[in-house]
């Protein structure tokens, strides 16, 4: 087996460790120490976040999405596939490198979503974004960390308490949706988003195709 290639590493505001890009033949996998935060064989989980989280808007040429977290850019990729020619799609990512390797290293694996006219890249916390706009998105897509529970960055676990929540439901639009991607279900989570008011839904679904570890998506809509 061919060993993995460090191709480059980058300090996270706040953390002690680096975050750093590893190759292995047509393979990619971002790690923070020995945690994996996404591997670019398995993004069907992310592929379903988008798909679901803009089913509502697909035809709508005034949509805006907010995407929280560029990883890989496969859930932005599926995101374009999914909205309109006319439609606005802002990413939020806190990591500049991530952003770099998306431009570089990465580009080619989701074919070059930053390139759309459609997206916009906001450098900086997703949180930010949601608490200073009111009925503004369609659509807000959390796909950072490891998700609710499973987070490797503590400053994330704003985003996903009681407070995160009714920002997300200040930024949408009324009947707008909040997906949140997670590597591991938490019921607690469900609770929690529906006592913040979302009408929500839990889906089950795979890492790899119909294969691979158990991911969860919530769906919550605003009333």
């Amino acid at each position: 087996m061919r060993p993995w290639k460090l191709l480059d590493s980058a300090p996270v505001a706040g953390e002690l460790k680096d975050m750093k890009l590893y190759q292995r033949g047509d393979e990619f996998s971002i790690k923070v120490g020995y945690a994996e935060l996404m591997n670019s064989r398995m993004h069907s989980s992310e592929d379903v976040l988008a798909e679901l989280g803009c089913k509502h808007i697909h035809n709508n040429p005034q949509a805006k999405v907010l995407i929280g977290g560029l990883g890989m850019g496969f859930t932005l990729a599926e995101t374009l596939k999914h909205t309109h020619e006319n439609a606005e799609v802002v990413v939020a990512e806190l990591v500049p490198a991530v952003i770099q390797w998306n431009q570089s290293y990465l580009a080619e694996l989701a074919a070059n979503p930053l390139k759309d006219e459609r997206v916009s890249i906001y450098e900086g916390d997703v949180g930010e974004l949601m608490r200073e706009h009111r009925d503004t998105y369609d659509a807000i897509l959390l796909d950072v960390d490891n998700g609710p529970e499973g987070l490797t960055r503590e400053g994330n676990a704003a985003l996903y308490s009681p407070h995160g929540l009714k920002a997300a439901m200040t930024a949408l639009k009324p009947k707008g949706v909040l997906g949140v991607w997670s590597a591991f279900p938490e019921p607690r989570f469900t609770k929690r988003m529906k006592q913040a008011g979302f009408q929500t839904q839990e889906v089950p679904c795979r890492a790899f195709g119909k294969k691979g570890s158990k991911h969860m998506i919530w769906l919550g809509v605003k009333p």
